[in-house]
């Protein structure tokens, strides 16, 4: 199947849910994308867009530096097995991984 991303948005979204009928975990790549998104897009609402646009008060490296202190953070704590309650470390990772693109 041919994804037409210059086609629109909606042609796009529509083409992917098409081709992941053929994937064998199509569906199941698709949700955990979409879960991603909407958390990535629940954390603007919530923090603004303080990972690409940082305030700048302490920190005066760009969104790039900032956002990979984040990703060793991340790796940090999964090393040594200390995450907080509530945080989903992987998830926050895929997302600074996303924001990180953004970056570019």
């Amino acid at each position: 199947m041919n994804i037409q991303k210059d086609k629109g948005y909606q042609t796009w979204i529509t083409d992917l849910q098409l081709s992941a009928i053929d994937a064998p975990s199509g569906h199941e790549i698709l949700r955990e994308c979409l879960e991603i998104a909407e958390m990535l897009i629940k954390k603007n609402i919530s923090y603004g867009n303080s990972a690409l646009n940082p305030v700048r008060v302490f920190s005066k490296a760009d969104p790039k530096e900032q956002i990979m202190v984040r990703l060793d953070d991340k790796l940090s704590r999964i090393k040594n097995a200390e995450s907080f309650p509530g945080d989903n470390d992987i998830e926050d990772m895929i997302g600074y991984l996303v924001l990180y693109k953004l970056c570019d």
